[in-house]
């Protein structure tokens, strides 16, 4: 009975940025900053129209694939937004961002194969690859948490990856991929035959006026699949509505995972997330010029605090560096909690490139981050941190 459990599932560790945040609940009176989650309702047209497909008796099973008339919204959204091309018919719905980035994976990995991996960066991804029995190579970023290209090349010609992960704009960092960097990608993508699965599920939360990625490309569309959602996008996180995009020789493979994992996604949010990207995105832009507000509190904050920060161009994260406090960013974070209340998540979390740095996300109201600043200003200046 030792061998009960999947070697590979025993081989992972529950998600650092849930350990800590379980610890928050048992400090009374925490000021919590550790989620992504943001604070916004649900837009009330997306409500309204989840409630009438319920009416209208929309409960059964959708396609695989999901229903018809938002794929295709998606596909003009994509489009008009984003200048990038896909047809609804390579468009899959999944249950939340996670399990599409799940479902590319099985249907990409073999046990054995190499698999490169930003850190830091969302920890779902090593654990993912490793249930898969992959390989997990981690490519460092660098100080502004853009990639590192002479590195990254080198350890595509030697190690010879099957697939690369790309997370921009990133959570944790809240960095975005640039023209520059997205062109470089690019020619090294096209002599090479690794896969990119590029997670962009924060691309509605931009704060730069043209976006870029890596799968605006269309010469190179079969070696790249994109995942997106809505959770981010319309504050609708625990109604866990994704989508993957992929040409039809990768997405046939995708669906196969997809279909024998969950059948199809909830059909009642389907019709919600289509009134949604019709007629609700005066709602997402209300959204982030409330988190560019935000940002430039906490980035003014910290600064004066005496710490080093990238100023993030997208999501609603920020990444402070705490190398200069004398502290691993475990014991920082511990320390905040404890004896400033603030809760916060310690970089260790998004792996090995995360220490040094800890993850404030500014997904709460403007009270909650003033209350947790004054706090950490008031304990930082106690017991003379910085």
């Amino acid at each position: 009975m030792n061998n009960i459990i999947s070697k590979n599932v025993q081989d992972i560790q529950i998600s650092g940025i849930r350990k800590f945040f379980n610890k928050v609940a048992k400090v009374d009176g925490a000021v919590s900053l550790t989620l992504g989650q943001p604070d916004f309702s649900v837009p009330e047209k997306i409500k309204k129209a989840m409630i009438k497909a319920i009416e209208e008796n929309k409960t059964t099973y959708t396609s695989n694939a999901g229903i018809e008339e938002l794929r295709g919204e998606i596909s003009n959204y994509l489009k008009k937004y984003f200048n990038i091309y896909y047809d609804k018919e390579e468009i899959c719905l999944t249950i939340g961002g996670s399990q599409g980035l799940l479902s590319t994976f099985t249907a990409l990995i073999n046990s054995g194969d190499k698999v490169l991996i930003p850190t830091p960066a969302y920890p779902a991804y090593e654990s993912c690859v490793k249930l898969l029995g992959g390989k997990v190579l981690n490519y460092y970023l660098k100080e502004d948490f853009s990639i590192d290209f002479d590195r990254l090349e080198e350890i595509i010609l030697k190690e010879k990856p099957k697939v690369m992960v790309l997370s921009y704009p990133s959570n944790p960092t809240g960095a975005i991929l640039s023209k520059e960097d997205r062109d470089k990608l690019y020619k090294l993508i096209k002599d090479n035959d690794t896969i990119v699965v590029s997670d962009e599920i924060y691309s509605s939360l931009t704060f730069e006026d043209e976006y870029f990625s890596i799968v605006q490309y269309e010469d190179i569309k079969e070696k790249v699949v994109l995942v997106s959602g809505f959770s981010k996008m319309f504050s609708m996180t625990g109604l866990r509505l994704g989508y993957v995009c992929a040409c039809e020789r990768l997405m046939g493979s995708i669906i196969k995972v997809h279909q024998y994992n969950v059948s199809c996604a909830p059909s009642i949010v389907q019709w919600g997330a289509y009134e949604g990207i019709k007629n609700c995105l005066s709602d997402v832009e209300y959204m982030k010029n409330e988190f560019i507000n935000r940002r430039d509190y906490l980035y003014e904050r910290l600064t004066a605090l005496g710490f080093e920060v990238n100023l993030p161009m997208g999501a609603f994260y920020m990444f402070p560096s705490i190398k200069g406090f004398n502290m691993s960013s475990d014991e920082f974070c511990e320390r905040a909690l404890q004896e400033a209340k603030v809760a916060m998540v310690p970089g260790s979390a998004f792996g090995n490139g995360g220490e040094g740095y800890i993850r404030i996300s500014y997904s709460y109201s403007m009270e909650e981050l003033q209350e947790a600043l004054n706090r950490l200003e008031k304990w930082m200046s106690k017991e003379k941190i910085g």
